[in-house]
């Protein structure tokens, strides 16, 4: 197959027991795979709102199309890189919006998940695929939540790791402005505790949207950008908001916004701690100035506890943002991680 091969599909894994003991009778997950099928596979996970789309096309380029592709710092002539969307989003695999036993969408029934089930559902679905290893697992905030639980669940089949703009737990202040924008989506009268018709008129879930947008860039970059025209921001925020409302479900949003607040690799294992200190494998972690959500501190932190890891310190506006912008600063890192690996298993 061609070097530049891009496969997109679903694959069916059949029922799945949640960690809360709710059974999902046929679930669906929706992936993305591009470069060459026989090459090492690099597993990219993807944040609160992605989706499986990280390369895409030519003509609509993926959320990570900067920093993997030909010639790239994940170089699809080397790995083949493959994408899947989280069980409980609305970009394919199973979620609220998809329909249930009864024939019409979950709606508010769909169960709650949590990161560990999302891997859970992702592992099944490369035994679907046949695939057996994985040379390294990379991810960004929900993302990098998803690549410590795979850490932790399935080390075997790990090589290497790399963890952009995440912790190992969800700390209170991320929690609380994750409260605000659930309680925004919850209260608004449309929302109909659920049942919505669609997403046209939820101002909760608008509202929620640029609760999350504040927090995804830096004091600093707003400053930059709308420091002389005030009313600028206010304009931003509204169309973040608006535009959402196209593009995501608010019954999906709010099960994932509950997946990162119970978000503890420590949680029935022991405490963080201790189970940092049992992963084995080589990990880069990569901490954004300025994020308010996962802060530098935090992510120093857990590296001083890890047994193999490697901390890098990137400077940037962006804040949490930083790590869908700016590859230049990053991608380096992430490309040594790559290499590292391959040059140990030849």
């Amino acid at each position: 197959m061609p070097l530049r091969y891009r496969e997109t599909g679903k694959v069916h894994i059949g029922s799945y027991t949640t960690e809360r003991g709710e059974v999902i009778p046929a679930v669906e997950v929706a992936y993305e795979r591009v470069g060459n099928p026989h090459n090492p596979v690099v597993l990219v996970c993807h944040a609160l709102t992605g989706n499986q789309v990280a390369v895409g096309t030519e003509d609509q380029p993926g959320w990570w199309a900067e920093c993997i592709g030909t010639g790239k710092y994940v170089d699809t002539n080397e790995f083949q890189v493959l994408t899947f969307n989280v069980l409980g989003s609305c970009y394919g695999s199973t979620g609220p919006t998809s329909t249930s036993p009864s024939g019409k969408p979950y709606g508010a029934t769909f169960p709650e998940v949590t990161i560990r089930d999302m891997v859970h559902v992702q592992r099944k679905a490369l035994d679907k695929l046949n695939i057996s290893s994985i040379h390294a697992v990379i991810g960004g905030s929900l993302g990098g939540m998803q690549v410590l639980e795979w850490l932790v669940l399935y080390p075997s089949l790990i090589n290497r790791a790399v963890v952009l703009a995440s912790t190992a737990a969800l700390s209170p202040y991320a929690i609380a402005f994750n409260h605000v924008g659930e309680q925004a989506i919850l209260l608004d009268p449309n929302f109909q505790d659920g049942n919505y018709p669609s997403n046209e008129g939820l101002s909760g879930l608008s509202i929620a949207r640029m609760v999350g947008m504040i927090t995804y860039r830096s004091k600093t970059l707003f400053q930059q950008r709308y420091g002389e025209v005030r009313s600028g921001i206010q304009s931003y925020l509204d169309y973040q908001g608006e535009i959402f409302l196209q593009r995501f479900d608010a019954n999906a949003y709010l099960r994932l916004l509950r997946a990162m607040n119970q978000h503890d690799i420590g949680r029935d294992r022991g405490g963080v701690e201790k189970v940092l200190r049992e992963i084995q494998t080589p990990v880069t972690l990569i901490g954004y100035e300025g994020d308010l959500l996962y802060s530098i501190e935090e992510m120093e932190e857990m590296a001083n506890v890890l047994p193999n890891s490697t901390f890098v310190k990137v400077s940037t506006d962006f804040g949490h943002d930083g790590f869908l912008v700016e590859a230049d600063k990053w991608g380096p890192a992430i490309q040594r991680e790559l290499v590292n690996g391959v040059e140990e298993t030849v």
